[in-house]
């Protein structure tokens, strides 16, 4: 993930990083769909998994089992290809995740950027909102989110999602990802209009 580095090669996977409510899994599906490749949004394949939510998981086995967890996951999907994975929020605070997603040379980073406020407002309206009682605390949830920045901005690209259809965040993704491969465009799905 290092800062505004060419990229070598068209590549084989795309990962979406940022806080809780940066469009990561909407974002996603669209982002797979044109380019016709799969898409999984890492928490969801892990309830699946495990069969508990993650809410239960933290509470059950405390966080630092749960990123243990989260990075095995992420260490399976990074040898897959043709897939765009959205992270969870925290997984970049894992060292062994942060890793593989600076060596892995085939692999870009998009960090999905919005102000705080805007990504709290858009989590509030969600209709899982009740599920997440860090949303009460917005002390910690502002400490978290400052803690976690360095590692979103170390993504190979930036996207300003504020205010931004998620079809728009996506032309937005597939033009920089062009504009910065020496390889051949991608082949992308026509948009249904």
């Amino acid at each position: 993930m290092q800062p505004a580095s060419p990229i070598p090669q068209a590549p084989r996977r795309i990962v979406l990083v940022g806080f809780m409510g940066a469009g990561k899994s909407t974002v996603g599906a669209i982002l797979a769909e044109r380019l016709g490749w799969r898409f999984i949004d890492a928490d969801q394949h892990l309830q699946a998994r495990t069969g508990s939510t993650i809410s239960e998981l933290f509470q059950q086995h405390g966080e630092a089992a749960f990123r243990r967890l989260e990075a095995e996951l992420f260490a399976e999907l990074s040898r897959e290809l043709e897939l765009v994975i959205a992270l969870g929020g925290g997984a970049v605070e894992t060292g062994s995740t942060r890793l593989l997603l600076d060596q892995s040379d085939d692999t870009r980073v998009i960090y999905l950027r919005a102000p705080l406020e805007v990504l709290i407002e858009r989590c509030e309206n969600q209709p899982n909102a009740a599920l997440r009682p860090v949303l009460r605390q917005r002390e910690a949830l502002g400490q978290r989110f400052q803690s976690r920045l360095p590692h979103y901005e170390r993504a190979h690209i930036t996207v300003d999602t504020d205010g931004l259809h998620p079809h728009i965040v996506v032309d937005c993704i597939l033009h920089r990802l062009v504009e910065s491969s020496a390889a051949p465009p991608f082949r992308l799905k026509a948009m249904a209009t």
